[in-house]
């Protein structure tokens, strides 16, 4: 069935197949044509989100297992929906090795193993290292041989045949693998792992064999008709993402086929075989109309003020992405110099190390990538004049596609960006972090409605079945979170003036993270103590700045800690903060319903992330994965469809209201979205108005509404409509003419979703 749109549903033990099953239902009524399952094949035990796949070959039985798979079909075709699944190419969980047989045949066998190929190991370098032990020149001592197994605490590994006499030690010398200190990791792996993370482990699915072995189960599922879409996990990880994608595509011709490809600003997707992205692209355009833009340079003054430094995003970046290639990522770059062992070890590292660092996006691709390498190593030349033979040499095999050093370089590119720049430079920039977001760019203030009209306009044509998005399990913050934040971009002298009274009040030892802690405060209140506790340790370690997950600093993280309580438990702080998100709620709320039905309504294939068709405060994961009240949906979609035209007020249910009607309406009539372009606003407050007619559908939505308040409301501004006569969705009024004042279209809600008159009588 055509995919129109989607449900995100984060399927883990706690909320397992049968739990998510039942909501099949509710999903039919939200308007949604597809549920969208985070992994569900066999994961590590306890995986709270599956990305740690370790047997390929069947359902996860911590989710109900193949039974529970059949029960979800069979629940989800009698509600007419279909089902999107997750997949994850590019490694495999081996945190727990008797968890994967695959992985635990190649510890005890080595390279004689039948899936010695599965993984990508460097077999030159040695035995294979396992960075389990701790920190302690004396840890092997706490060995032992139990069952015919290795033993180190809770740790299980297989012993090879023939090897298993002596004591532990003697038997740990003879395996094909050595136990190091975790410290070693990111420095001395022989195997390639998803980014920082030595408990995933790079698999070869160039390899056909490997391909065959590995999507079996999933394209069985494909050939009986229970799935209609897949969304491919990470594939700049993957040694040849076009080829594995031509691949996939041969293999399940009809599917919806995603890619979770995060594009930098102004990239363009790759001609792959392929419908589109998860959306993160769509994110940054949408949730950029609705920052003002002309904020830019009192936030930028704030923090340099706030902070004592002058810092450009461009040298930031740089400073981490350079920091991840030479440290979290030391074993890849390591592994890429050895390619080139004609050169000076140190100096072909230190020219890896700059061009990924200089590299200024994800990863090349041919015949673009040319252009981006190019880019990179005119930057790095700059920077590093004293290596510009080096640069040379190694440049030149960069472009050369068949070269194995361009192969594992543009894998490394991929990593470094995101641990440099998400996982890093997102948590050190606090200038104003409603930018800091996968997809987008700290560095690009807002987005111009002609701006988003134009992105809207390519979008349709060239990937419009591509999904949108606001939320996902990976963005920074949830999309009420940003949206809330956006209006201090149009109110920087008073967000100045608190947050520096908040900073004396409270002081951190770190002024930058301080700036990120005051807005994370607001953008998400009222939160709870433990939520915010867990995301400001987090954050901070992320920051890599004052603390690390390497190195926590107590005493820092002490002084952050004790600043989340004094928010919770100092009367006039917490008054305080109360009282100025009292200020901005409502204007929060107004760009909340905009970017939503922004969203769902565009060009593309929308996705609801579970829980955000209320108001939704998470923060970073884990927080947003945390349990949904599915029940309180149901109930207030029903009072919705019983007539009850909800206020727009901290229930929420206004944004169900609009998430439920406009879904519905793609659903039901998809001929009213198959064009675009900007319907026209007139009058004094036309820049506080965004409008588009997606082929008889049309949307609007207000923009900086502080602003609009300010100047006095909409005053005479009107939308020119070519049609006579057209219903809003929300609340049912009838409007005749060309001209709309938006002062009666929009004075019950921020937004409005208009349909031919006639259409609506008809249904």
């Amino acid at each position: 069935m055509p995919v129109r749109a989607t449900y995100r549903v984060q399927v883990r033990p706690d909320f397992d197949l049968a739990a998510t099953a039942g909501l099949a239902g509710y999903l039919a009524d939200l308007g949604v044509t597809h549920l969208y399952s985070a992994p569900l094949l066999a994961a590590t035990p306890g995986s709270a989100h599956g990305y740690d796949v370790v047997d390929h070959s069947r359902v996860n039985p911590e989710l109900g297992g193949e039974p529970g798979r059949r029960r979800l079909v069979a629940a989800l075709r009698a509600a007419g929906l279909g089902l999107v699944v997750d997949i994850v190419p590019n490694h495999a969980g081996v945190a727990v090795p008797a968890a994967n047989p695959a992985w635990w045949d190649v510890l005890r066998r080595g390279r004689g193993s039948a899936y010695a190929d599965w993984f990508d190991i460097d077999w030159s370098a040695g035995r294979l290292k396992l960075p389990v032990l701790a920190d302690d020149p004396t840890a092997l001592d706490d060995l032992t041989v139990v069952d015919g197994e290795l033993r180190y605490h809770e740790h299980r590994f297989p012993v090879a045949d023939g090897t298993g006499s002596g004591t532990a030690r003697e038997v740990h010398d003879r395996q094909h693998y050595e136990l190091v200190s975790w410290r070693r990791g990111d420095s001395e792996l022989t195997y390639r792992r998803f980014f920082a993370v030595s408990d995933l482990a790079g698999l070869r699915v160039e390899d056909p064999a490997v391909f065959a072995a590995t999507h079996a189960e999933i394209l069985r599922w494909v050939d009986a008709g229970d799935v209609d879409g897949i969304r491919v996990d990470h594939p700049d990880g993957l040694r040849d993402p076009a080829g594995y994608l031509a691949r996939l595509r041969a293999a399940a011709p009809g599917v919806w086929l995603l890619v979770e490809k995060i594009l930098e600003y102004g990239e363009q997707l790759p001609d792959w075989p392929v419908d589109g992205t998860t959306g993160y692209d769509a994110l940054a355009e949408v949730c950029g109309l609705f920052v003002d833009g002309r904020a830019e340079a009192d936030l930028t003054a704030l923090d340099t003020r706030l902070t004592g430094r002058v810092t450009s995003w461009p040298e930031l970046i740089h400073a981490t992405k350079l920091t991840a290639a030479t440290g979290l990522l030391a074993a890849e770059l390591t592994r890429l110099a050895r390619l080139v062992p004609e050169a000076d070890h140190g100096q072909v590292r230190a020219a890896l190390a700059e061009l990924a660092a200089c590299f200024p996006v994800y990863r090349g691709y041919p015949p673009e990538g040319a252009g981006h390498l190019a880019k990179a190593r005119a930057e790095a030349g700059r920077r590093r004049p004293d290596l510009t033979a080096t640069l040379d040499a190694v440049t030149a095999r960069l472009g050369d596609p068949a070269d194995d050093l361009a192969t594992r370089f543009a894998q490394l590119s991929g990593a470094v960006m995101a641990k440099g720049v998400e996982d890093t430079a997102y948590y050190r920039w606090t200038r104003f972090v409603a930018l800091n977001e996968v997809g987008g760019s700290p560095a690009h203030f807002g987005v111009p409605p002609t701006g988003f009209h134009a992105a809207a306009t390519a979008r349709l044509r060239r990937w419009p079945a591509g999904m949108t998005t606001l939320s996902t399990h990976d963005t920074k913050r949830g999309e009420d979170v940003r949206a809330r934040l956006a209006v201090l971009s149009e109110l920087p002298q008073r967000w100045a003036d608190q947050v520096g009274q908040w900073t004396g009040y409270a002081p951190l030892p770190d002024p930058a993270f301080a700036h990120l802690l005051w807005q994370t405060v607001v953008g998400a209140w009222p939160i709870d103590r433990d939520r915010l506790h867990a995301y400001v340790q987090k954050a901070a370690r992320e920051a890599a700045d004052a603390t690390s997950w390497a190195q926590p600093d107590p005493v820092y993280e002490d002084a952050l800690h004790a600043v989340v309580d004094r928010i919770h438990d100092d009367p006039t702080l917490h008054a305080g903060i109360t009282g100025f998100v009292a200020e901005i709620a409502s204007a929060g709320w107004s760009n909340s319903l905009g970017q939503k039905l922004v969203q769902l309504t565009m060009p593309g294939v929308p996705d609801v992330y579970q829980g955000t068709e209320l108001w939704e405060n998470s923060l970073v994961d884990p927080d947003n994965r945390r349990p949904v009240d599915f029940a309180l949906r149901r109930e207030l979609l029903a009072r919705i469809d019983a007539g009850w035209r909800p206020p727009v007020d901290g229930t929420g249910a206004a944004k169900l209201l609009v998430v439920s009607r406009a879904l519905r309406l793609r659903r039901d009539a998809p001929q009213l979205f198959t064009g675009y372009r900007p319907v026209p606003v007139d009058g004094p407050a036309a820049d506080h108005a965004v409008a588009f007619d997606r082929g008889g559908a049309v949307t609007v939505a207000t923009r900086l509404p502080v602003g609009l308040a300010a100047r006095g409301g909409w005053g005479n501004s009107a939308l020119s409509l070519p049609v006579n006569e057209v219903t809003e969705l929300f609340t049912g009024r009838v409007y005749s003419g060309d001209r709309i004042p938006l002062a009666d279209l929009l004075d019950h809600y921020p937004v409005a979703l208009l349909t031919p008159t006639t259409r609506v009588e008809a249904s």
